[in-house]
């Protein structure tokens, strides 16, 4: 669990099989705009129509227009159990 966990981005471009490039944009869920393995993701059901590549400005306008801003901002809540934080998910 790092810094960025619990927190909402959006997928700009893919790299490879195993890592795709994402963005927040930082100053809207505190994302910045990295490399990212696949495995540590979890896809949600929103989307947003960007460009292949598109810049923090680009991917803050989409989700300006899809109104989905404030989504954006909200943290998801962990489960903690015994005093332990427990990923959402496993991969195997």
């Amino acid at each position: 669990m790092g810094r960025e966990a619990s927190r909402k981005c959006v997928i700009v471009d893919i790299i490879d099989d195993d890592f795709v490039l994402i963005t927040g944009p930082k100053e809207i869920s505190g994302v910045r705009r990295r490399r990212a393995n696949i495995a540590h993701l979890e896809p949600t059901t929103k989307k947003v129509e960007i460009s292949r590549g598109a810049s923090d400005e680009e991917v803050r306008e989409a989700l300006e227009k899809a109104g989905l801003v404030e989504f954006m901002r909200e943290v998801i809540k962990l489960p903690r159990i015994k005093g332990k934080m427990y990923q959402l998910s496993t991969s195997a």
